[in-house]
């Protein structure tokens, strides 16, 4: 199984920005689907944003317009661009390959350490 790593999260005032990456080990062409997740202190991890294999996007109510997600296959890194930021978008990020667009079907790695994002007022 291959291997994910995020980075690119930090501190930031609210209003600011900030973009993410993912460093995929394995060929990202493989997978039709890239997705980036978050997860805040005592709440699930949830899917903010995901990608297909033809540039379709589809995002979280919560973050659409502010956010952007784009994949590089030849560089097997997908990206998370995060403009507008809120103190509510304060959480891990982590990326991944999903199974299918339903949380039950899973992802296709174990996941990666992810990486802070925090918004502050």
């Amino acid at each position: 199984q291959g291997q994910l790593v995020e980075s690119g999260g930090g501190l930031v005032q609210a209003g600011g920005s900030l973009r993410l990456s993912c460093a995929v080990s394995r060929s990202t062409n493989r997978f039709k689907y890239w997705g980036w997740f978050r997860q805040a202190p005592g709440n699930q991890r949830e899917m903010v944003a995901h990608v297909d294999k033809v540039g379709t996007t589809n995002y979280a109510d919560s973050v659409k317009g502010r956010f952007t997600i784009s994949r590089d296959d030849a560089r097997n890194t997908v990206y998370l661009q995060l403009n507008s930021l809120e103190p509510e978008d304060t959480a891990v990020y982590y990326c991944n390959s999903p199974r299918g667009l339903t949380a039950d079907q899973g992802v296709w790695f174990s996941w990666g350490q992810g990486t802070q994002v925090t918004v502050s007022t």
